[in-house]
C-alpha cells in the first residue's frame, strides 16, 4: 500500500456510526458481495491490470467477494452488467461510468433494490451515489499545466504556441482536468492557446485530431494532451515529421509506453496516480458499508448537475519526470517487464534506476 492510500484508508477506519459493527466481537456481515464496473479496456492500461489486480488483492484482504466486469466501452453493457450483479445479491457496487447519463440509471437501479453505489474515479453527474473515491482531479490538471511550463522545450521561452487534446467530454473527469490546466496556462505570459479539441480518450482519434492541429498550425512548441495513451499518438505524429523531444508534449497516467517516453525525452511527464489510493480506500469503504456501518468522509464535492455535496474520498497525485522515472516501478504500480521489454529499453532504464528483477 502507499502512504497516500495508507493515509487515506487510516480515516476510514472506526468512522463508522454504529457501534456493533465497529466492535471487535460483532458477527461478519450478511453479505460480503461486492460489484465492480469498470468502463473499458483501450482509455488506460489501468482499467486492465492495474486496477483489477489491487481490487482483487484487496477484496481478499477484506474477506469479500467481489465481481469486476469490464464494459468494453459499451454503456449497454454496461447496464446489463449492473443488473446482472445486483441479482447475483451484491450489497455494494463500485462505479466507473461511461458517461453520467447510463451511470445515473444504473445507481438508481441500485438504489432501487438498496445496493450502495460508490463513484469510483468518475464522479456520476446528477447521480445517486453515496460516497466518492478519486483522485484531486482538478489537481491533477494543475499539476499538468504547471508540468508543461517547466518541460525543457519551453522552460524561459517569452512566447510559447500550444494546443490541448482533451479527454472524452462525457467523462466529468476530463472536464475536471481542463478546468485545472487551463487555470494554470491562461495565466502564463507569453503563452497563446492556437486550438483545443477533444480526443475522446481514444489514440486513433487522438492523431488525427493532432494531425490537423499539426499541420495548421507548425509553429507550435507545446501540447497539452490530457492522459499517455492520446500523448503517444501526438508523439507518432510529431516523430513523422522529426520533432519528436522538439514539442514539449504532456501526459497522464504513468502507464510503462508514458514512461518509456519520459526516459526518451519525447513527452516530458505524466501524472502518476496510484492505484493503491483509490482502490483501497474504496474497498475499505465497501467492507464497511457491508458491516453496517456509515463512514464519514473526509471532504465533498458538489455534483456539478444537482447541486448535492457527494461525500467524497480524494488523493493527491504526483509529477513523473526523468528525475522519479522509476517511483511507478518500485511502487509496483508498473512492472519493470513492461517498462523494459527490449533489451535497448533495459539499458535506457538502467540508466534511469529501473532495473530488471
Amino acid at each position: 500500500m502507499t502512504g497516500v492510500a495508507a493515509a487515506m484508508t487510516v480515516g476510514l477506519v472506526g468512522c463508522g456510526n454504529n457501534k456493533a459493527a465497529s466492535s471487535g466481537s460483532s458477527a461478519p456481515p450478511a453479505n460480503t458481495k461486492v460489484g465492480i464496473l469498470l468502463p473499458d479496456t483501450a482509455s488506460s492500461p489501468r482499467w486492465v491490470s492495474a486496477d483489477p489486480t489491487e481490487l482483487k488483492a484487496q477484496c481478499a484482504a477484506n474477506k469479500l467477494t467481489c465481481y469486476i466486469d469490464n464494459a468494453n466501452n459499451s454503456a449497454t453493457t454496461q447496464q446489463s452488467q449492473a443488473q446482472a450483479l445486483i441479482n447475483q445479491g451484491v450489497g455494494v457496487l463500485l462505479v466507473v461510468n461511461l458517461d453520467s447519463g447510463s451511470g445515473k440509471a444504473i445507481e438508481a437501479l441500485a438504489q432501487q433494490h438498496n445496493v450502495v453505489t460508490i463513484d469510483y474515479d468518475r464522479l456520476t453527474a446528477g447521480g445517486t451515489a453515496s460516497y466518492y473515491v478519486s483522485y484531486d482531479n482538478v489537481k491533477v490538471g494543475e499539476d499538468q499545466g504547471t508540468a508543461l511550463t517547466q518541460a525543457p522545450q519551453v522552460k524561459g521561452k517569452s512566447a510559447v504556441n500550444y494546443v490541448e487534446i482533451d479527454g472524452a467530454a462525457t467523462d466529468n473527469n476530463a472536464t475536471l482536468f481542463a478546468q485545472g490546466y487551463n487555470s494554470v496556462l491562461s495565466k502564463q505570459p507569453g503563452w497563446k492557446k492556437l486550438a483545443d479539441q477533444s480526443g475522446n480518450w481514444d489514440a486513433a482519434t487522438a492523431q488525427t485530431v493532432f494531425t490537423t492541429m499539426l499541420g495548421q498550425h507548425p509553429n507550435l512548441n507545446a501540447v497539452m494532451v490530457a492522459n499517455d495513451t492520446m500523448a503517444q499518438s501526438v508523439i507518432n505524429v510529431l516523430k513523422s515529421q522529426g520533432l519528436a523531444g522538439k514539442v514539449a508534449v504532456s501526459g497522464q497516467d504513468a502507464t510503462a509506453g508514458g514512461l518509456d517516453n519520459v526516459m526518451a525525452g519525447t513527452q516530458a511527464f505524466t501524472i502518476y496516480k496510484p492505484v493503491a489510493g483509490e482502490a483501497d480506500v474504496a474497498i475499505k469503504l465497501a467492507a464497511q458499508i457491508l458491516a453496517g456501518q456509515k463512514p464519514t468522509a473526509p471532504t465533498t464535492v458538489k455534483d456539478p448537475t444537482s447541486g448535492r455535496e457527494v461525500p467524497s474520498y480524494l488523493a493527491d497525485p504526483t509529477v513523473i519526470t526523468k528525475a522519479n522515472v522509476a517511483l511507478p516501478v518500485t511502487d509496483g504500480y508498473v512492472t519493470a517487464a513492461a517498462v523494459c521489454p527490449t533489451p535497448a529499453l533495459v539499458k535506457v532504464c538502467a540508466a534511469n534506476g529501473i532495473k530488471m528483477p
